[in-house]
């Protein structure tokens, strides 16, 4: 786990409030020990002009507000491939770098408001981040949280849904987000760097390949990447024989039906190999001993893991891969990374909060 300690501030008279914050590339998501848990999909939007600022009588718009008010706005979706674009590497990382460095702080600072902290209350969060997030895009986060709570922790994010559900021994998880798809391999201590895998085959790449795929069977449809990702939110299968899947999309301005079934099969089955390819790396890198038993006890956890079908697709390609596999869906795939983070964050010492203040 990575720490940071923000600005000093005085101690407070209220008690602590303890978070447990998923940042997410699509959404974030927050539980609370006060029993409060909210998400907001990963979008920040400021008006473009003093007329959008009339219109729409607000500074600043999050979530599915600001995308259907996009038009309005300079709109931001902060975070790719589960950090902060800023502190990306290459064009992606290069584009606006400083509004995606406000609107990341913007967003954890709404997420933070919408678990209600009292006003004498001291915050202090743990934040799931990629497995193998770099120190870079760890500083990234962190600075971006410093504004909005008294004390911060990051922990990858597969850890925290394995913590969240105590399954700390033998077992790997398959933690599928809109940026990054990470694996993490669990025998009863702290995951190394070696038990741990982060790949970019997630929602955001099934996205581009279902709009891939759609533009080169239909190309007189048109479409948005978010009617895109709405298509996949509703229809996500590769279940064989999935049902059809009939949606309309404008062609020169008329709504036309399309049944995009097999091109939604296609695009969600690619996410399938490289992950099997994942589990077996840390499969067979494990000792020999304990790795039928690590095949046994597979967590499928994500918003990705909703793909109707995945987990018997994944356990099929696992027989033939490895020989054996059994793949469980977690429940509550919104809130498995935020409540997992929450009992770490509950379950620190108060001593060790307060040595990072």
């Amino acid at each position: 786990m990575t720490e940071a300690q923000p600005k000093d501030k005085k101690t407070r008279g209220g008690g602590v409030l303890h978070l447990g914050i998923d940042l997410g590339t699509s959404r974030t998501s927050v539980s609370a020990s006060n029993g409060i848990r909210e998400t907001v999909a990963s979008y920040v939007g400021y008006p473009k002009d003093v007329v959008a600022r009339k219109s729409l009588g607000k500074d600043i718009l999050y979530g599915n507000e600001a995308i259907e008010r996009r038009l309005s706005l300079d709109l931001y979706r902060p975070l790719a491939k589960g950090v902060i674009k800023s502190s990306l590497d290459g064009k992606e990382g290069q584009d606006d770098a400083a509004g995606n460095l406000r609107a990341a702080r913007d967003l954890i600072a709404e997420i933070v408001r919408r678990a209600r902290p009292k006003a004498d209350t001291l915050v202090y969060a743990v934040i799931g981040v990629p497995a193998q997030a770099s120190v870079q895009n760890k500083e990234a986060i962190l600075s971006a949280a410093r504004d909005s709570v008294d004390s911060v922790m990051l922990c990858s994010e597969p850890f925290a849904v394995a913590y969240g559900l105590d399954m700390l021994d033998e077992a790997l998880v398959i933690d599928i987000g809109a940026g990054t798809v990470d694996l993490c391999r669990m025998h009863g201590t702290m995951p190394e760097d070696a038990d741990q895998v982060t790949m970019t085959t997630a929602g955001d790449f099934v996205d581009e390949r279902l709009a891939a795929l759609i533009k080169e069977k239909h190309p007189e449809a048109q479409f948005s990447m978010q009617m895109v990702k709405s298509i996949k939110e509703r229809h996500g299968s590769v279940l064989e024989g999935m049902d059809p899947a009939i949606v309309e999309l404008p062609v020169a301005g008329k709504p036309t039906p399309f049944d995009l079934a097999p091109l939604i099969k296609k695009a969600c089955s690619e996410m399938i190999p490289p992950i099997v390819e994942g589990l077996a790396g840390l499969i067979g890198s494990f000792d020999p001993e304990f790795q039928d038993r690590l095949k046994q006890r597979v967590l499928l956890a994500g918003g990705g893991s909703q793909v109707k079908g995945l987990d018997t697709a994944i356990e099929r390609h696992m027989r033939e891969r490895l020989g054996s596999g059994r793949v469980v869906r977690a429940e509550e795939p919104q809130y498995g990374g935020s409540n997992g983070a929450l009992k770490i964050a509950e379950d620190m010492p108060d001593a060790y909060w307060e040595r990072l203040r």
